[in-house]
């Protein structure tokens, strides 16, 4: 049986993604990252806010995690009542600890919504019985996964730059089903876009 690792996320407009990669690029894991020395840092035309994230699908289920999300956005629609996301990045941390730990951006403005919308997603999937990992909605954007190959100051010193960092508002106004390669070359693939209504 063929399988698919599924996620369903949000992405970032050029504009937020440029603006918050100027402070990546001040970043002590940057700076760090090297031929042979790599914090793995994540690639920016990767870069998104997870939703859901599935897991291994069957690829004969893929259509029904495309109609499990309409369904959601649908209803997200209906409930919204004309609301429109905005929200920015701001902020920062990690998550881990030693060879686990995962450096991240926050996310400020419109977040419980984005959450009642996350939420809307996740029950259609489980309605529809399909894998869904159980951790709660955390909104961020991983940056990377340096794990131990950056000392501990230098990453709370990171952590201390993206603490007053607070990039431009923009609006959510879709949502991806995403594919994710894993291995030396990690790679997304985009299998199918919900957009949003506009009222």
């Amino acid at each position: 049986m063929e399988l698919r690792r599924l996620f369903v996320a949000v992405d970032p407009p050029d504009d937020a993604v440029a603006h918050l990669g100027a402070v990546v690029d001040s970043l002590e894991v940057s700076r760090a990252n090297a031929p042979g020395r790599s914090t793995r840092l994540a690639s920016r035309d990767r870069w998104h806010v997870t939703l859901a994230f599935l897991g291994d699908v069957p690829v004969a289920r893929i259509d029904n995690v495309t109609r499990a999300l309409e369904q959601a956005i649908a209803e997200w629609g209906d409930a919204a009542s004309g609301e429109v996301i905005r929200v920015s990045f701001a902020g920062g941390g990690t998550f881990g600890r030693g060879s686990f730990t995962i450096l991240w951006a926050g996310l400020g403005g419109d977040v419980p919504a984005l959450r009642a919308l996350s939420e809307k997603v996740r029950r259609e999937l489980r309605r529809a019985r399909l894998p869904l990992d159980s951790k709660g909605f955390r909104p961020h954007l991983t940056i990377s996964r340096p794990g131990t190959r950056v000392e501990r100051d230098l990453i709370a010193a990171d952590v201390e730059t993206l603490a007053s960092y607070v990039g431009p508002q923009w609006t959510v106004d879709a949502i991806h089903l995403v594919a994710s390669e894993l291995g030396p070359h990690p790679r997304h693939t985009r299998l199918a876009t919900v957009r949003l209504p506009r009222r």
